[in-house]
Formats: C-alpha cells, sequence, structure tokens
C-alpha cells in the first residue's frame, strides 16, 4: 500500500512539473506572439530598417542570420560528424578516447562570450578575416562543434554491433561497412544533433557579437569578407541601445518572433528529413 501511495505521489508530481513547463514555455511563446505579430507585415520581412531602426523592416538581418546558419554547419558538421566516426569507430576505448571525450564535454560547457573571444583573437586579429561572414561561421562552427560530436557519438553507439560484424563476415572493409551500414543507420539520430545545432547558432549573440555583427548595416553582403547584421544582434540592439528604445520595442518583439519562426521552419524541415531516412531505412 506505502510503495502504491509513494508511486502515486511521484507521478502526480511528475505531472505537475511537466504541466509547469509546458505552462511557461507557452506563456513565453504567447507573450512574444502577441506583442510580436502586430509588426509582422510584407515590408516588415522585405525592406532595410528606417529611422533609426523605428520602422522600415528586419530584412538584412534575415539574410545574415541565414548565412551564418549555413556557413557554420558547412563547417562544423561534417567536421563533428567525422571526429564522432574515429572516436568510436577507430580509436577503441584507450585514454586518448577518454580525453577526447573529456575535452568535448568541457567545450560544451563553456560561455558563448569565451568562444566569441577566442574567434576575435583567432580569426578576426591573428588570421585577418576582420568583422566578416567567414570570421563569424567559424567561431559558430567551433561553437557546436562539440555538440555534434557528442551527438553523433550516441547515434553511432545505437547502431548495433551485429550490423558491424554481418557487414565485415559478407567481406566489406571496415570503411564499407562505416559508408553503407553504419551511418545511413545512424543518420536519422545523427540530425537531431544537426536540430539542435540549427537553434543553438540562430540564438548566439556574444559569439557574432566580436566577429561579424553589424549594429547597422542596409545593404545585403557581397563576399565573405563582409559584416553582416544578424538577428539576435539586431534583437539586442533594438532592446537596449536603440535611439528610441520605447518606439522600437514592437520592432523587437517581431524581430524575436521571426527568430523563432525562422528556428521552427528549420527544425521541421530537418525532423521531414529525418522520418524519411527513418522510413527509408525501415523498407531496407
Amino acid at each position: 500500500m506505502n510503495r502504491k501511495i509513494s508511486q502515486q505521489i511521484a507521478f502526480t508530481l511528475f505531472r505537475i512539473f511537466g504541466l509547469l513547463v509546458v505552462v511557461i514555455l507557452f506563456s513565453i511563446l504567447g507573450f512574444i506572439v502577441v506583442n510580436g505579430i502586430q509588426v509582422i507585415n510584407w515590408e516588415f520581412l522585405t525592406t532595410a530598417p528606417k529611422d533609426g531602426m523605428t520602422t522600415g523592416g528586419i530584412f538584412p538581418a534575415i539574410v545574415g542570420t541565414f548565412y551564418l546558419i549555413v556557413g557554420s554547419l558547412l563547417i562544423a558538421f561534417p567536421l563533428g560528424v567525422m571526429s564522432a566516426v574515429y572516436t568510436n569507430e577507430y580509436a577503441g576505448r584507450g585514454w586518448i578516447v577518454k580525453i577526447i571525450r573529456m575535452m568535448t564535454n568541457n567545450l560544451a560547457g563553456i560561455p558563448s562570450i569565451v568562444f566569441g573571444l577566442f574567434g576575435m583573437a583567432l580569426f578576426v586579429n591573428k588570421l585577418g578575416f576582420g568583422d566578416s561572414i567567414l570570421a563569424g561561421s567559424l567561431t559558430l562552427s567551433v561553437l557546436v562543434l562539440p555538440l555534434i560530436i557528442r551527438t553523433t557519438e550516441e547515434a553511432l553507439k545505437a547502431v548495433p554491433d551485429s550490423f558491424r560484424t554481418g557487414s565485415l563476415a559478407l567481406g566489406a572493409t571496415k570503411l564499407q561497412t562505416i559508408r553503407k551500414v553504419v551511418l545511413p543507420t545512424a543518420l536519422p539520430n545523427i540530425i537531431t544533433g544537426l536540430i539542435l545545432s540549427v537553434g543553438r547558432i540562430s540564438g548566439e549573440t556574444a559569439p557574432i557579437l566580436f566577429t561579424v555583427a553589424a549594429y547597422f548595416l542596409p545593404h545585403l553582403p557581397t563576399s565573405l569578407y563582409d559584416q553582416v547584421m544578424a538577428l539576435p544582434y539586431h534583437l539586442y540592439a533594438l532592446a537596449t541601445s536603440g535611439t528610441d528604445i520605447e518606439a522600437s520595442r514592437p520592432m523587437a518583439y517581431g524581430t524575436a518572433l521571426v527568430l523563432i519562426g525562422i528556428v521552427l521552419i528549420m527544425n521541421l524541415i530537418a525532423s521531414f528529413i529525418r522520418r524519411r531516412l527513418e522510413r527509408k531505412w525501415k523498407r531496407n
């Protein structure tokens, strides 16, 4: 009887805490939607800021954010996947792998502003890239690399060893086994790391503040060495240091809503791809 009562109390607490999380989440989203939807229109999404960023739109910031997401993932995703393949499939279980995993976990816990200072010191100053898309993308790729490595490792560990031994028994090499069996099987879960990385990249302000973000730049970039506006920094500027904070407050809420929408859309696309890959794998 006591065990059943304890179980019921525990399940009740879990339900209350779960419901509390949902309520908090929808309260935040509802607040942003209610305050931001009033400024969302075609002009807001397709024009540059005007009148001290109190009117106009956020199109340069949307394009800049897209460039940074794509640029950083093009660098971090293949590098992270290859690193995870090495540590899980080739390196064994020695002390080197333990050190690599420990350092990866430590990197994942470092505040993002430290990555921003690192990117400014190395990519902006030392390598001479200046405040540019290239420097910002490299900095953000370093930021999300530990996340991609860890999620890819977990995806590779989830592949049964019988798949590997069966492939090797049929005469395939280790590389062929990884390319044709292990990676396709793990790919749906690897995409989970990609989804998490998109959310992390699109919401970071500190790294791009030191490496790429411009306060006001009404035109679009023409090369990798140009600065860009970005939605996280633009939101920060509107909320804290605009020419007229009260007048630009609706634009700040609208910017936040667009940023959430972009992350949601990219996550839905990645989730759709993941489900397609899972169905394809089950059919095969």
